[in-house]
């Protein structure tokens, strides 16, 4: 595989904004939440947007934030002819490196208690830091 990871633009909102809601929405509503368009759009400006592509293949898209201690996933969505073929690994290690190149200790997500994703974390080295309703807190110790 010759997976890159480039920065998206503004250009790719429409689609980073589609392919969440259509992989969020299950959850969504099997615990009442409401989306929020315009809350999705105001993320995008704060956050670091970043798109996995093979090639000129789009795959998906990823969404970051960092503080003084972590480096979070926000968002992490692969269209789904791509899901289960390694990418989201590929993906997840990716990240791992960048945490440690960032001098950050942890890289961290939540995700919904319900989403098959958190056995991929599991197997990343993921550990459950705390629950939050429906959410479940998740975080990976880099080595310095």
């Amino acid at each position: 595989m010759a997976i890159e990871l480039r920065r998206a633009t503004d250009r790719q909102l429409d689609f980073a904004r589609d392919l969440t809601r259509r992989a969020m929405l299950p959850y969504y509503r099997e615990f009442d939440l409401l989306w929020i368009e315009e809350a999705f759009n105001e993320a995008w400006g704060w956050r670091e947007q970043w798109l996995v592509v093979e090639g000129d293949t789009l795959m998906g898209y990823f969404s970051l934030s960092q503080d003084r201690q972590a480096l979070f996933i926000r968002e992490l969505h692969l269209l789904p002819e791509y899901r289960g073929r390694g990418v989201g690994s590929w993906v997840l290690e990716a990240l791992a490196r960048w945490t440690q190149e960032r001098q950050l200790p942890l890289l961290r997500l939540m995700v919904f208690k319900s989403n098959p994703a958190r056995e991929l974390y599991v197997r990343q080295g993921f550990v459950v830091m705390g629950d939050d309703g429906c959410f479940v807190r998740m975080q990976r110790v880099i080595a310095g």
